[in-house]
């Protein structure tokens, strides 16, 4: 049963969507999705960080379509770089603006070989100087790669269901993992980011939210049931 709510709509908003907030929020998305993780198939830190590259303006499904085939040819950032960019962009042209990041990841893998040793960087400052790499691609590269905490992604579910949550105030992505870093916990920077992107894509969905299965639903400062319709679970 849903775990009893020490944190009310109206507490929250008093809170500014603080750290007691998020704590309760973490524990009940937690309940249910304990074993989230990031949804891009890979197999090493460079071809995460082609996957997150080919993820922006695209379904992770979409690319988890594509990446298998683009890999067994091309597997490293060696084989990227040497390869001839129509290759590339052969091998991607099913998503969205693929020229551009075809050359975004060829021109990845050219820095990586000739500036970082054959490695994808370990450092916010080092990885976004690659092409195509800002900091929501950084973060996921640096959290879910190497276990690197040095911020929090904030891709188009987190933006949504932060300022949904009451977490910030900001359309921003920069402010908005700002607000996120000040009230969440470092050790789960990482892991706050893939819960919030599975609650948008499983309930809170941007079209058709499920307020009615929501767990956050009588926390939620946005949610759609009214609170003299709802009993908080003991």
């Amino acid at each position: 049963m849903r775990e009893k709510a020490v944190v009310t709509r109206k507490s929250n908003r008093k809170l500014g969507g603080g750290s007691a907030f998020v704590n309760v929020v973490l524990k009940r998305l937690l309940k249910i999705y304990p074993d989230v993780h990031c949804a891009l198939h890979y197999e090493t830190v460079f071809q995460l960080l082609v996957a997150t590259i080919l993820s922006a303006q695209c379904t992770d499904v979409r690319v988890n379509m594509v990446t298998p085939k683009l890999f067994e040819v091309l597997p490293d950032a060696r084989a990227f770089a040497h390869a001839k960019l129509s290759v590339i962009q052969g091998r991607i042209k099913s998503i969205n603006f693929f020229r551009n990041k075809a050359k975004h990841i060829q021109g990845a893998a050219m820095m990586i070989l000739k500036d970082f040793g054959g490695e994808v960087p370990r450092t916010m400052e080092e990885i976004m100087t690659l092409p195509g790499v800002a900091r929501k691609t950084a973060n996921v590269v640096l959290g879910v790669g190497y276990g690197i905490l040095d911020g929090v992604c904030v891709d188009t579910h987190v933006r949504r269901l932060s300022l949904l949550l009451g977490l910030t105030k900001h359309q921003d992505p920069e402010k908005i993992e700002q607000d996120l870093m000040k009230s969440t916990p470092r050790s789960e920077w990482n892991r706050f980011s893939l819960l919030l992107i599975q609650h948008g894509r499983q309930v809170c969905i941007a079209r058709r939210p499920q307020c009615g299965s929501c767990v956050l639903s009588d926390i939620c400062p946005s949610s759609t049931i009214s609170p003299r319709l709802k009993k908080i679970s003991k």
